[in-house]
């Protein structure tokens, strides 16, 4: 049994909201100082899990020590100043990227867009960059991505890759990501992305959102192709590329 004063002290800190026919137990604010070129920002990190049985939280808390988590990666979330109330606030759908995220592999560009979301959101002053651990390999998991990267290299394409395993293009869902949202804050957001479908499930979802921001950098023989494709075949916005209602990128968060 958890002694009853622990409870209490986490009790507090755990929302509980529906995402479908399953809950969401969302814990935090917890502050985390990270270092972004050599300066340290404070953000506050909130993780989550879902569950399909409705539990008080104590209960929650009971269960942690047989749940056996750690086989199955929970996603969270960053949130850098007063994101609730500020007028105007960055968010970022990030998708986990195994290789990318923390080897820092060349064979994409998912490192820099982590490590730059974070950056344009600090100098913004207000957002957050949700990070989803569900979605590597756009939704197929680590060890698929694996057998895709071999595909790869014999020379398919991501999209063809991805197909010839008997998957879609693109897997991914954002309805967590959303309800979790939606907990946080309720006014008007400015996403980071040059993906028109991570646009689409937030428009979809009726959530306010009042403009894009590209995210385009870190270029190499490495992952050209990749980045083509993400525009030929995977309906990316490209550079230059605009869409309806964009607003004027904010001269602090230029790439």
């Amino acid at each position: 049994m958890i002694n009853s004063h622990i409870i209490q002290l986490l009790a507090p800190k755990i929302q509980t909201f529906p995402s479908g026919k399953e809950f969401i137990y969302l814990v935090g604010p917890i502050k985390l100082p990270v270092n972004l070129d050599g300066e340290t920002h404070t953000f506050q990190w909130y993780s989550w899990m879902k569950s399909e049985k409705a539990m008080e939280s104590g209960e929650l808390i009971e269960s942690l020590a047989t749940a056996e988590l750690a086989e199955r990666q929970q996603s969270s979330v960053l949130v850098y100043g007063d994101f609730a109330e500020a007028q105007e606030a960055l968010i970022r759908m990030h998708s986990i990227c195994h290789t990318g995220d923390i080897f820092g592999s060349k064979r994409c560009d998912c490192g820099f867009q982590l490590e730059q979301s974070m950056k344009m959101i600090a100098a913004h002053g207000a957002g957050a960059l949700f990070y989803l651990a569900n979605h590597e390999g756009r939704g197929i998991g680590l060890f698929s991505k694996a057998m895709a990267y071999l595909l790869q290299e014999e020379g398919l394409d991501t999209v063809d890759a991805n197909l010839q395993l008997g998957f879609t293009d693109d897997a991914r869902n954002y309805d967590d990501a959303i309800a979790v949202l939606r907990a946080l804050r309720s006014a008007p957001v400015t996403l980071i992305t040059n993906n028109p479908r991570k646009l689409a499930a937030l428009q979809e979802a009726g959530l306010n959102v009042g403009g894009r921001v590209p995210l385009w950098g870190d270029r190499s023989s490495f992952n050209e192709k990749y980045l083509q494709t993400k525009v030929s075949r995977s309906g990316h916005l490209a550079e230059n590329d605009g869409w309806a209602g964009e607003e004027t990128l904010l001269p602090h968060a230029q790439a």
